[in-house]
């Protein structure tokens, strides 16, 4: 009998809670549901976008670490980022995600 994996996605906004930027290593932003910690989504904008981002993330950098979390090495945001988040879908945390877009809360 023949069959088929299919990987199926899921987008959606969710909050992005840290930023976790290593050398050698591609960006992520840490993202939060509903408060509740999610996991991390690769970072893959092209260069203007990219920039964009980090400039917002600087104005919102310097919160204190969320309970359970201080021990990731991460820059941690204030509220008010929300990102669009594609990642693999029927599982409770992220797998396999990729940040696709960002905004500021209003």
């Amino acid at each position: 009998m023949n069959w088929r994996k299919i990987k199926c996605y899921v987008e959606k906004e969710m909050d992005m809670i840290g930023v976790k930027r290593e050398t050698g290593k591609p960006a992520m932003v840490l993202i939060a549901d509903k408060g509740h910690y999610m996991a991390g989504a690769f970072v893959a904008f092209k260069a203007d976008k990219r920039q964009a981002l980090w400039d917002r993330v600087q104005t919102k950098s310097g919160a204190p670490p969320p309970k359970g979390l201080g021990k990731e090495k991460a820059e941690w945001l204030n509220p008010g980022l929300v990102g669009r988040v594609k990642y693999l879908k029927g599982e409770e945390k992220l797998r396999h995600a990729t940040l696709k877009d960002f905004r500021e809360e209003d």
